[in-house]
């Protein structure tokens, strides 16, 4: 079954070929990829979009398309999936985002995190829901903190990122359906 919450001002949706373009220039902008080891190329943003729509494909749910539903553009993704096995808290799932600058500072990613953390746990039944990214990323730890996540007090060292890595070093953070408002 599709899942596709909505909110206010937000629907979370399978991904369209039209989504492609706005976001292929997203993963093209250093802003945007500020916190990820190299810009991406149409082929790999691509590549991210399919890896999106299998999971949903067979989930369900996952990192959603996010369009504004005032003018019905595409402004990032917004969602929850399945972290890879060699992440060092898996299995587990993860609720992430990543908007088009234009859109930040209005509310936008926490708005859409918090419907997908009400699929993860109304809906799916979820026990915890992780999120992480790199330790100096105060933009994504904030809303972190605004959905009422919790840091762990581990960081660890990021799998997919050699060893060195200036960004290498990530913080993970927690929320239980318990204590999910």
């Amino acid at each position: 079954m599709l899942i596709e919450p909505q909110t206010a001002r937000l629907q979370l949706r399978q991904w369209r070929d039209s989504d492609r373009a706005p976001f292929a220039a997203m993963n093209a902008d250093a802003r945007v990829m500020e916190f990820f080891p190299a810009l991406l190329s149409r082929a790999e943003s691509d590549a991210a979009v399919d890896r999106q729509i299998a999971h949903i494909d067979q989930h369900g749910w996952g990192f959603w398309a996010v369009e504004r539903m005032a003018d019905q553009r595409f402004i990032g993704f917004v969602g929850i999936k399945n972290v890879t096995d060699d992440m060092p808290f898996a299995p587990a799932v993860e609720i992430g985002w990543r908007l088009a600058p234009e859109f930040w500072g209005q509310g936008y990613a926490t708005e859409a995190a918090r419907a997908s953390l009400q699929v993860a746990f109304a809906q799916l039944q979820l026990v915890d829901v992780v999120s992480f990214t790199v330790v100096s990323n105060r933009r994504s730890r904030a809303v972190m903190e605004k959905l009422g996540m919790r840091e762990d007090p581990q960081n660890f060292l990021h799998p997919a990122l050699p060893v060195g890595h200036p960004l290498q070093e990530h913080c993970l953070y927690r929320i239980a359906r318990d204590s999910f408002r």
